[in-house]
């Protein structure tokens, strides 16, 4: 066991160094300041913009960003739903894979549009070699318009007072062409050389040690693995996600996907700094991002490791911790720990089943989702946590009778009424999702597994991870139906696009306005007292909108479990 917690914390560690370093590249990139990669990418950028013809010299406000980023995304919505839904007849499927229904077409199609990839569907039977290569190719461009709507708020912040927020299309093409892109290959390999498949061929053939033929899928898992962690996507080339030997085969490769993961949330934090030149900025932010997910991780590393005492009462050996729903070659500290990296920031992919976890253990997952900006996914997380620094400025500044400014910019009753929505956008759309599907017999009790406390869990879990656009799952759910299919589509929609355009609208706005520059009545935002004051704006909000619904599901399992 203590070998298991020392891997913890050297995946913890290896990804804190890697995302510093990353984090200052990633600021050189969006600040047009030379790298050592220019010669190779730069060329590959000229040659994009020329065929496609972008002007990546046009600045744009910020409406024109947003509605650059909308309607290139409604192009790739239209793409894609059109192959899912005709896969059948379309090349690069050697399995013969059938076309996919209208309802879970529209959803998958959304779901990988907008950093979800809530997957009601198969890996290995559900969609051709074409789909996934498309997939594929969505989980680069959504995690890049993660990080270029970032890059604008960034830029708003720049320059003391300008409407001239950038180029979402170069910020875009920056994101995949000199991080994402690079950065995959290099997980791809070491993915490919300790066993995930990288081929086009269709399921190999194989006969097992008791004499029995067995057909055994594959494809280009590699490279769809390396992206699917890198971007915060979390979609399973497999159905059984990183559980599965093929995605995940040793622990080695258990550590790669798990730094790989959170590199870009945690460099995106120190690019902040470095971008802004408000390093200690960028500390306070991770500090107070890290001590949220510590409390969240510690418990259910302990929840985890300690094991069931139910089963212990019965006279099993829980030497190895609550192992139901785990792999043995990670173990079930490393599935703890991946449990909440996974759904603290918006990648949702799973080495180990959730649906197992103890009681305490699921609510975590479902806490991390419902705060959903400790670390956060790619670009995201900065936006979610921008919208807490905004409430809490203002608050902070009513507290000790001063203006509230951010950064030298005044905030007013427009930003204010913004952040608020946005903020409160997120629990009306998970509870009101919870409460329609428990309401109706039709579309909820049919469709659980487990009856009780825990069913509602999971009803809860699904329109958690789908407002969070995390993925994971409880999966005694049988969510591939059209009422899923639909509803949780819908949530997806929302939950991905109003919360970009809530704060870029915000950082417009201030940036259009006059610079004040910082005095002694500055209420300072880079101290420990702010950055206690914020986590008690994010912890009280996620308190008052979450805990009765909490209370009804994974608490009351628990009181339950252990009443017997």
């Amino acid at each position: 066991m203590n070998t298991e917690i020392l891997g913890i914390i050297a995946m913890f560690v290896i990804t804190l160094v890697i995302g510093i370093f990353l984090g200052k590249y990633i600021a050189n990139v969006y600040g047009y300041k030379k790298t050592f990669l220019d010669p190779v990418f730069a060329p590959v950028e000229k040659f994009i913009y020329a065929i496609s013809g972008i002007n990546a010299h046009r600045q744009m406000t910020w409406k024109q960003n947003m509605y650059a980023m909308l309607t290139i995304n409604l192009v790739w919505f239209i793409i894609g739903f059109f192959i899912l839904l005709n896969q059948s007849w379309l090349p690069l499927n050697p399995d013969g894979n059938p076309d996919m229904s209208p309802d879970l077409a529209f959803n998958t199609a959304i779901s990988f549009l907008v950093n979800c990839n809530l997957q009601h569907y198969s890996g290995e039977t559900g969609v051709s070699y074409l789909s996934q290569l498309y997939l594929m190719f969505l989980q680069f461009v959504t995690a890049a318009t993660g990080m270029a709507a970032m890059a604008v708020l960034f830029k708003a912040f720049k320059d003391k007072t300008t409407t001239e927020l950038g180029n979402f299309y170069d910020f875009l093409t920056k994101s995949i062409i000199r991080v994402l892109i690079p950065v995959s290959i290099v997980v791809a390999f070491i993915l490919s050389a300790n066993g995930s498949p990288m081929t086009f061929e269709g399921k190999d053939h194989i006969t097992t040690l008791e004499g029995q033929k067995v057909d055994v899928s594959r494809g280009p898992a590699a490279a769809f693995i390396a992206i699917k962690h890198l971007g915060t996507n979390g979609g399973g080339f497999f159905g059984a996600n990183s559980a599965h030997p093929l995605e995940n085969p040793n622990y080695l490769t258990n550590m790669t996907e798990m730094v790989t993961q959170m590199i870009i949330p945690f460099a995106l934090v120190f690019a902040l700094g470095f971008y802004l030149n408000k390093r200690k900025l960028s500390w306070t932010i991770f500090t107070v991002m890290t001590i949220g997910f510590l409390a969240l991780t510690i418990p259910n590393i302990i929840n985890e490791t300690n094991g069931n005492p139910l089963i212990t009462q019965m006279g099993a050996d829980s030497n190895l911790g609550a192992m139901e729903g785990k792999e043995i070659r990670f173990g079930s500290a490393a599935s703890a720990y991946w449990s909440i990296a996974t759904t603290v920031i918006s990648t949702g992919s799973v080495n180990a089943m959730h649906d197992s976890t103890m009681p305490l253990s699921g609510m975590n997952q479902l806490l991390a989702m419902m705060i959903n900006c400790f670390y956060g996914g790619c670009g995201v997380g900065i936006l979610n946590y921008f919208i807490f620094i905004i409430l809490a400025v203002f608050i902070s500044g009513l507290m000790v009778g001063r203006t509230p400014e951010f950064l030298g910019k005044k905030i007013e009753a427009k930003e204010m009424k913004i952040a608020m929505i946005v903020a409160l956008f997120h629990p009306f759309l998970i509870l009101v999702g919870t409460a329609l599907t428990a309401y109706f017999p039709e579309f909820g009790a049919k469709t659980l597994n487990n009856p009780g406390f825990h069913g509602f869990s999971e009803m809860l879990y699904e329109f958690t991870s789908s407002s969070a656009n995390n993925g994971s799952g409880f999966e005694g759910l049988g969510d591939n139906t059209p009422w899923w299919n639909i509803s949780t589509g819908i949530v997806l929609l929302l939950s991905r696009f109003i919360p970009i355009i809530g704060p870029i609208a915000i950082a417009g706005l201030l940036a259009q306005k006059k610079y004040i520059p910082e005095s002694a009545g500055t209420l300072k935002t880079d101290t420990a007292t702010f950055g206690f004051m914020t986590l008690a704006v994010i912890l009280l909000i996620a308190a008052l909108s979450f805990f009765p619904a909490l209370t009804l599901g994974p608490i009351a399992e628990q009181l339950q479990y252990f009443s017997h």
